[in-house]
Protein backbone atom coordinates (compact mmCIF):
# COMPACT_ATOMS: atom_id res chain seq x y z
CA UNK A 1 0.00 0.00 0.00
CA UNK A 2 2.99 2.78 0.96
CA UNK A 3 5.12 1.25 -2.39
CA UNK A 4 1.38 2.17 -4.84
CA UNK A 5 1.19 5.84 -2.61
CA UNK A 6 4.95 6.67 -3.15
CA UNK A 7 4.43 5.55 -6.87
CA UNK A 8 1.68 7.49 -7.37
CA UNK A 9 3.14 10.42 -5.96
CA UNK A 10 5.97 9.97 -8.02
CA UNK A 11 3.88 9.76 -10.93
CA UNK A 12 1.86 13.22 -10.01
CA UNK A 13 5.15 15.11 -9.65
CA UNK A 14 5.98 14.10 -13.19
CA UNK A 15 2.86 15.41 -14.43
CA UNK A 16 3.49 19.26 -12.59
CA UNK A 17 4.26 21.65 -14.89
CA UNK A 18 7.93 22.59 -15.40
CA UNK A 19 8.05 25.95 -13.73
CA UNK A 20 6.82 24.28 -11.20
CA UNK A 21 10.36 22.91 -10.65
CA UNK A 22 12.11 25.90 -11.92
CA UNK A 23 14.81 27.71 -9.25
CA UNK A 24 13.23 30.43 -7.42
CA UNK A 25 13.76 33.97 -8.50
CA UNK A 26 16.30 35.74 -7.56
CA UNK A 27 16.45 38.02 -5.03
CA UNK A 28 17.35 41.56 -5.99
CA UNK A 29 17.38 44.82 -3.57
CA UNK A 30 17.91 48.50 -5.37
CA UNK A 31 18.75 51.41 -3.78
CA UNK A 32 16.50 53.89 -5.85
CA UNK A 33 12.78 53.21 -8.16
CA UNK A 34 14.86 53.76 -11.46
CA UNK A 35 17.06 51.10 -10.42
CA UNK A 36 14.29 48.51 -9.20
CA UNK A 37 12.58 49.59 -12.73
CA UNK A 38 15.45 48.61 -14.55
CA UNK A 39 15.45 45.11 -13.15
CA UNK A 40 11.76 44.05 -13.27
CA UNK A 41 11.99 45.10 -16.89
CA UNK A 42 15.18 43.09 -17.86
CA UNK A 43 14.52 40.34 -14.89
CA UNK A 44 10.81 39.41 -15.63
CA UNK A 45 9.49 36.46 -13.94
CA UNK A 46 13.28 35.70 -12.67
CA UNK A 47 13.74 37.90 -10.40
CA UNK A 48 11.90 39.42 -6.91
CA UNK A 49 12.92 42.95 -6.44
CA UNK A 50 12.99 45.08 -3.36
CA UNK A 51 13.30 48.96 -3.59
CA UNK A 52 14.24 50.97 -0.69
CA UNK A 53 13.44 54.33 -1.67
CA UNK A 54 10.04 54.82 -2.56
CA UNK A 55 7.71 57.96 -4.07
CA UNK A 56 9.35 61.24 -2.60
CA UNK A 57 12.25 60.05 -1.11
CA UNK A 58 15.59 62.08 -0.93
CA UNK A 59 18.35 59.40 -1.96
CA UNK A 60 21.47 61.82 -0.65
CA UNK A 61 19.88 62.03 2.69
CA UNK A 62 19.00 58.24 2.70
CA UNK A 63 20.25 56.17 5.31
CA UNK A 64 19.96 52.42 5.94
CA UNK A 65 16.60 51.51 8.36
CA UNK A 66 17.04 47.98 10.29
CA UNK A 67 14.81 46.36 7.70
CA UNK A 68 16.95 47.72 4.97
CA UNK A 69 20.22 45.88 6.16
CA UNK A 70 17.82 42.66 6.79
CA UNK A 71 16.49 42.76 2.95
CA UNK A 72 19.95 43.42 2.04
CA UNK A 73 21.68 40.46 3.99
CA UNK A 74 19.04 38.14 2.72
CA UNK A 75 19.36 39.01 -1.01
CA UNK A 76 21.40 37.31 -3.83
CA UNK A 77 22.26 40.35 -5.14
CA UNK A 78 22.72 44.31 -4.36
CA UNK A 79 22.36 47.47 -6.71
CA UNK A 80 23.17 50.88 -6.16
CA UNK A 81 23.71 53.74 -8.03
CA UNK A 82 27.09 54.90 -6.69
CA UNK A 83 28.72 58.11 -8.37
CA UNK A 84 28.23 59.80 -4.19
CA UNK A 85 24.14 59.55 -4.65
CA UNK A 86 23.55 57.62 -1.47
CA UNK A 87 26.14 59.57 0.07
CA UNK A 88 25.21 58.72 3.67
CA UNK A 89 25.49 54.61 3.01
CA UNK A 90 28.46 54.56 0.52
CA UNK A 91 30.67 53.15 3.52
CA UNK A 92 27.70 50.36 4.16
CA UNK A 93 27.72 49.21 0.79
CA UNK A 94 31.87 49.03 1.04
CA UNK A 95 31.73 47.20 3.79
CA UNK A 96 28.92 45.10 2.55
CA UNK A 97 30.60 44.33 -0.69
CA UNK A 98 33.30 41.94 1.17
CA UNK A 99 30.41 39.73 2.11
CA UNK A 100 27.85 39.41 -0.79
CA UNK A 101 27.41 40.55 -4.59
CA UNK A 102 27.00 44.28 -4.35
CA UNK A 103 27.73 46.53 -7.69
CA UNK A 104 27.54 50.43 -8.12
CA UNK A 105 25.77 50.36 -11.93
CA UNK A 106 26.04 53.85 -12.67
CA UNK A 107 29.77 53.34 -12.14
CA UNK A 108 29.92 51.59 -15.07
CA UNK A 109 29.07 55.27 -17.45
CA UNK A 110 32.07 56.00 -19.19
CA UNK A 111 33.44 59.01 -16.96
CA UNK A 112 34.47 61.16 -19.76
CA UNK A 113 30.17 61.37 -20.34
CA UNK A 114 29.80 62.35 -16.98
CA UNK A 115 29.84 66.18 -15.43
CA UNK A 116 31.67 67.42 -12.63
CA UNK A 117 30.46 67.52 -8.74
CA UNK A 118 30.20 70.81 -8.12
CA UNK A 119 31.04 70.34 -4.26
CA UNK A 120 33.35 67.25 -4.97
CA UNK A 121 36.56 68.16 -7.02
CA UNK A 122 36.88 64.32 -7.43
CA UNK A 123 33.60 63.02 -8.00
CA UNK A 124 30.78 63.43 -10.61
CA UNK A 125 26.84 64.53 -10.87
CA UNK A 126 25.23 61.27 -10.38
CA UNK A 127 21.59 62.77 -12.01
CA UNK A 128 22.45 60.41 -15.14
CA UNK A 129 18.76 58.83 -15.55
CA UNK A 130 17.93 62.35 -16.61
CA UNK A 131 19.61 61.35 -19.87
CA UNK A 132 18.28 58.68 -21.48
CA UNK A 133 21.52 58.15 -23.51
CA UNK A 134 23.33 57.71 -20.29
CA UNK A 135 20.57 55.51 -18.85
CA UNK A 136 20.66 52.95 -21.44
CA UNK A 137 24.54 52.34 -20.67
CA UNK A 138 23.32 52.11 -16.64
CA UNK A 139 20.58 49.48 -18.19
CA UNK A 140 23.37 47.26 -20.01
CA UNK A 141 25.23 47.26 -16.18
CA UNK A 142 21.80 45.85 -15.07
CA UNK A 143 21.52 43.38 -17.31
CA UNK A 144 25.30 42.47 -16.36
CA UNK A 145 24.59 42.06 -13.15
CA UNK A 146 21.68 39.79 -13.31
CA UNK A 147 23.61 37.85 -16.03
CA UNK A 148 26.19 37.14 -13.43
CA UNK A 149 24.35 36.29 -10.80
CA UNK A 150 21.96 34.01 -13.39
CA UNK A 151 24.19 32.80 -15.80
CA UNK A 152 21.36 30.36 -17.13
CA UNK A 153 18.40 33.23 -17.67
CA UNK A 154 21.24 35.43 -19.94
CA UNK A 155 19.22 34.98 -23.03
CA UNK A 156 16.30 35.74 -20.83
CA UNK A 157 17.64 39.05 -19.35
CA UNK A 158 19.72 39.81 -23.02
CA UNK A 159 15.82 39.71 -24.89
CA UNK A 160 14.09 41.66 -22.11
CA UNK A 161 17.11 44.32 -22.27
CA UNK A 162 16.80 45.01 -25.99
CA UNK A 163 12.59 45.52 -25.47
CA UNK A 164 13.71 48.22 -23.01
CA UNK A 165 16.19 49.39 -24.46
CA UNK A 166 13.97 50.31 -27.72
CA UNK A 167 11.35 51.63 -25.23
CA UNK A 168 14.15 54.38 -23.79
CA UNK A 169 15.03 54.83 -27.79
CA UNK A 170 11.40 55.88 -28.26
CA UNK A 171 11.89 58.03 -25.28
CA UNK A 172 14.67 59.98 -26.66
CA UNK A 173 12.74 60.67 -29.84
CA UNK A 174 9.87 62.08 -28.51
CA UNK A 175 12.24 64.38 -25.75
CA UNK A 176 13.83 65.93 -28.79
CA UNK A 177 11.00 66.79 -31.12
CA UNK A 178 8.80 68.00 -28.11
CA UNK A 179 11.81 69.96 -26.10
CA UNK A 180 13.04 71.51 -29.56
CA UNK A 181 9.73 73.26 -30.40
CA UNK A 182 10.30 75.12 -27.19
CA UNK A 183 10.97 78.79 -28.44
CA UNK A 184 14.69 79.49 -28.03
CA UNK A 185 14.45 81.95 -25.16
CA UNK A 186 12.31 80.25 -22.89
CA UNK A 187 14.66 76.99 -22.81
CA UNK A 188 15.18 78.14 -19.26
CA UNK A 189 14.55 75.47 -16.26
CA UNK A 190 14.94 76.56 -12.83
CA UNK A 191 14.30 73.82 -10.35
CA UNK A 192 14.60 73.34 -6.65
CA UNK A 193 18.05 71.55 -6.97
CA UNK A 194 20.66 71.38 -9.79
CA UNK A 195 19.30 67.49 -10.94
CA UNK A 196 18.40 68.34 -14.36
CA UNK A 197 22.28 68.85 -15.67
CA UNK A 198 22.62 66.17 -17.82
CA UNK A 199 19.02 66.85 -19.35
CA UNK A 200 19.91 70.10 -20.08
CA UNK A 201 23.31 69.44 -21.99
CA UNK A 202 21.47 66.93 -23.66
CA UNK A 203 18.43 69.35 -24.97
CA UNK A 204 20.41 72.43 -24.94
CA UNK A 205 18.93 73.99 -21.82
CA UNK A 206 20.33 76.05 -19.32
CA UNK A 207 19.27 74.71 -16.17
CA UNK A 208 19.02 76.61 -12.59
CA UNK A 209 18.64 74.97 -9.52
CA UNK A 210 18.02 76.81 -5.99
CA UNK A 211 20.20 74.05 -4.83
CA UNK A 212 23.34 72.39 -5.95
CA UNK A 213 23.35 69.02 -7.41
CA UNK A 214 23.42 67.92 -3.84
CA UNK A 215 19.74 68.30 -2.15
CA UNK A 216 22.47 68.49 1.29
CA UNK A 217 23.60 71.74 -0.55
CA UNK A 218 22.60 75.34 1.03
CA UNK A 219 19.98 77.44 -0.71
CA UNK A 220 21.43 81.05 0.58
CA UNK A 221 19.99 84.22 0.09
CA UNK A 222 22.47 85.17 -2.22
CA UNK A 223 21.55 82.07 -4.73
CA UNK A 224 18.01 82.52 -4.22
CA UNK A 225 18.52 86.73 -5.50
CA UNK A 226 20.54 85.83 -8.16
CA UNK A 227 17.77 83.69 -9.37
CA UNK A 228 15.21 86.33 -8.89
CA UNK A 229 17.11 88.53 -11.09
CA UNK A 230 17.68 85.88 -13.51
CA UNK A 231 13.69 85.67 -13.50
CA UNK A 232 12.93 89.34 -13.50
CA UNK A 233 15.37 90.45 -16.25
CA UNK A 234 14.81 87.87 -18.45
CA UNK A 235 11.26 88.00 -17.94
CA UNK A 236 10.73 83.92 -17.19
CA UNK A 237 7.02 82.99 -16.35
CA UNK A 238 7.54 79.55 -14.52
CA UNK A 239 9.70 77.37 -12.55
CA UNK A 240 9.55 73.91 -11.46
CA UNK A 241 9.18 72.23 -8.06
CA UNK A 242 10.58 68.69 -7.44
CA UNK A 243 8.84 65.66 -6.07
CA UNK A 244 11.39 64.60 -3.58
CA UNK A 245 12.34 67.65 -2.14
CA UNK A 246 11.03 70.46 -0.15
CA UNK A 247 9.19 73.50 -2.28
CA UNK A 248 9.89 76.02 0.02
CA UNK A 249 13.02 77.73 -1.34
CA UNK A 250 10.58 78.00 -4.29
CA UNK A 251 8.33 79.67 -2.48
CA UNK A 252 10.79 82.31 -1.70
CA UNK A 253 11.99 82.42 -5.08
CA UNK A 254 8.43 83.22 -6.22
CA UNK A 255 7.93 85.96 -3.76
CA UNK A 256 10.69 87.39 -4.07
CA UNK A 257 9.57 88.02 -8.06
CA UNK A 258 6.11 89.40 -6.99
CA UNK A 259 8.04 91.88 -4.84
CA UNK A 260 9.72 93.53 -7.57
CA UNK A 261 6.54 93.16 -9.79
CA UNK A 262 7.15 89.78 -11.49
CA UNK A 263 4.59 86.98 -11.20
CA UNK A 264 6.20 83.41 -11.64
CA UNK A 265 3.77 80.48 -11.39
CA UNK A 266 4.66 76.91 -10.77
CA UNK A 267 4.58 74.88 -14.05
CA UNK A 268 4.50 71.62 -12.74
CA UNK A 269 6.04 69.09 -10.35
CA UNK A 270 9.25 67.82 -11.91
CA UNK A 271 10.06 64.09 -11.18
CA UNK A 272 13.99 64.28 -9.76
CA UNK A 273 15.46 61.95 -7.55
CA UNK A 274 12.22 59.47 -7.21
CA UNK A 275 9.86 58.09 -9.36
CA UNK A 276 5.58 57.87 -9.58
CA UNK A 277 3.64 55.99 -7.37
CA UNK A 278 4.45 52.09 -7.54
CA UNK A 279 1.63 50.47 -10.00
CA UNK A 280 1.36 53.60 -12.44
CA UNK A 281 2.97 54.74 -15.08
CA UNK A 282 4.54 57.41 -13.98
CA UNK A 283 6.09 55.12 -11.39
CA UNK A 284 8.58 53.64 -14.51
CA UNK A 285 11.41 55.06 -15.62
CA UNK A 286 9.80 55.58 -18.69
CA UNK A 287 6.97 57.36 -17.31
CA UNK A 288 8.81 59.30 -15.11
CA UNK A 289 10.53 60.91 -17.98
CA UNK A 290 7.65 61.25 -20.18
CA UNK A 291 5.76 62.90 -17.24
CA UNK A 292 9.19 65.37 -16.75
CA UNK A 293 9.57 65.87 -21.15
CA UNK A 294 6.01 66.33 -21.25
CA UNK A 295 5.16 69.21 -18.30
CA UNK A 296 8.60 70.59 -19.06
CA UNK A 297 7.95 71.35 -22.64
CA UNK A 298 4.03 72.11 -22.48
CA UNK A 299 4.49 74.80 -19.55
CA UNK A 300 7.69 76.80 -21.59
CA UNK A 301 5.37 77.18 -24.57
CA UNK A 302 5.74 73.46 -26.89
CA UNK A 303 2.48 71.77 -28.10
CA UNK A 304 2.71 68.75 -26.43
CA UNK A 305 -0.18 65.25 -26.65
CA UNK A 306 -1.84 65.95 -23.85
CA UNK A 307 -1.11 62.60 -21.97
CA UNK A 308 2.54 62.42 -23.33
CA UNK A 309 4.50 60.42 -25.68
CA UNK A 310 1.78 57.89 -25.86
CA UNK A 311 -1.12 58.60 -23.55
CA UNK A 312 -0.41 56.98 -20.72
CA UNK A 313 0.22 60.28 -18.39
CA UNK A 314 -2.35 59.91 -15.00
CA UNK A 315 -3.22 63.74 -15.56
CA UNK A 316 -3.47 65.70 -18.86
CA UNK A 317 -0.87 68.52 -18.92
Amino acid sequence: MIRRTFIAALAFAAALPVTAWAEAPLKVVATTGMIADAVRQIGGDEVDVKGLMGPGVDPHAYRQTRSDIVAMTRADLILWHGLYLEAQMQDFFHDLGRKRPVVAVAEGVDTSKLRAHDDYADKFDPHVWMSPALWRDVVVEVQAALTEARPEAADLFASNAQVHLAEIEQLEAYAAEALASVPENNRVLVTAHDAFGYFGAEYGYEVMGIQGISTQSEAGLNRIGELVDTLVGQQLGAVFVESSVSDRSMRALIEGAAARGHEVGVGGELYSDAMGEPGTYEGTYVGMLDHNITVIAGALGADVPDRGMNGKLSAGF
